[in-house]
């Protein structure tokens, strides 16, 4: 059953994060910490416990942020992050507080069932595990103080098997205007010239994988979804935080709305809240809940 509050819930949190804090990272550390402490508050408020993971850069100190939903199957671990810091010049609606806002929901949509509550009953399920990742924009993208790079790092030390990892990425720019979608060279002739779609992005070696993600998600909502499977060397396709989750062996895809192949206010001080579509922002929240309760196995919901 749709959430008739879910649409109102991500323009809140896109506001308190773009439109209240604003630029966030450590060149404006208060600011990073205001977002951070709103990411913990909300995941607390729906009953789950939220781990800090230092990350340390020469310029500071922050935190990547964790829920985990336990699973019945020893060792397998589905794995959604997003990143909530930006660049200098801009208050990131889009990037990345849309992608944030999605993750937030996401935690609701698995909050911790009631402990009064009977066992769940469905298929095993695999533990699902959210991130808030700091750190992501330059210059510390794919360095020591990436904060995806640490948590990838300690995933590897800690030999966790991540069966997927899905990175959240600039999900709230649509639009229907005519040749309004761009892509890398080659792709362009293969998918369509108008920016609605929610697209897909993994690697030739998960190509299983993300087509089971794809359909999940196409059964759930019917909002427009596209999806690339490439090798790992296009550049296009490796600048989010999946990338450092490839780098330590694991499988990992992009989920996003395409950025700066879309929307003209990229790192700019327009990326505002007022510039996103918050009904299709639902929708692919919706579809990403449905496609991970699918994949990673039925959860019993709280």
């Amino acid at each position: 059953m749709p959430d008739p509050h879910l649409e109102s819930r991500l323009r809140g949190h896109v506001q308190r994060l773009a439109g209240e804090i604003g630029p966030r990272g450590l060149f404006r550390p208060e600011a990073l910490t205001a977002a951070e402490n709103y990411i913990r508050d909300t995941w607390e408020q729906m009953g789950h416990a939220v781990t800090r993971e230092p990350v340390a850069a020469a310029n500071g100190l922050s935190h990547n942020l964790i829920v985990e939903r336990p699973g019945s199957v020893n060792g397998n671990l589905w794995l959604v992050g997003a990143h909530y810091d930006t660049v200098a010049t801009t208050p990131g609606a889009d990037d990345n507080a849309s992608a944030v806002a999605c993750l937030l929901e996401i935690a609701r949509f698995f909050s911790p069932a009631p402990r009064s509550s009977p066992p769940s009953r469905g298929r095993p399920c695999d533990t699902l595990r959210l991130v808030a990742f700091t750190n992501e924009e330059m210059p510390h993208f794919s360095g020591r103080s990436h904060g995806a790079m640490v948590h990838a790092a300690g995933c590897r030390q800690r030999r966790e098997r991540i069966r997927m990892m899905l990175s959240l990425e600039m999900l709230g720019y649509y639009t229907d205007d005519p040749n309004s979608q761009r892509y890398p060279a080659g792709l362009g002739a293969l998918y369509p010239q108008q920016g609605n779609f929610i697209a897909m992005v993994g690697t030739l070696r998960g190509l299983f994988t993300l087509r089971r993600l794809v359909a999940g998600f196409r059964d759930t909502v019917d909002f427009p979804c596209q999806y690339l499977a490439s090798p790992v060397w296009l550049p296009a396709i490796s600048r989010s935080d999946h990338f450092a989750f490839w780098l330590h062996r694991y499988p990992a895809m992009m989920i996003t709305d395409t950025a700066d192949f879309r929307n003209p206010h990229y790192h700019t001080p327009a990326d505002t809240p007022d510039t996103l579509n918050y009904t299709a922002l639902a929708q692919v929240t919706q579809g990403l809940c449905g496609t991970l309760s699918r994949n990673a196995g039925e959860y019993r919901m709280g």
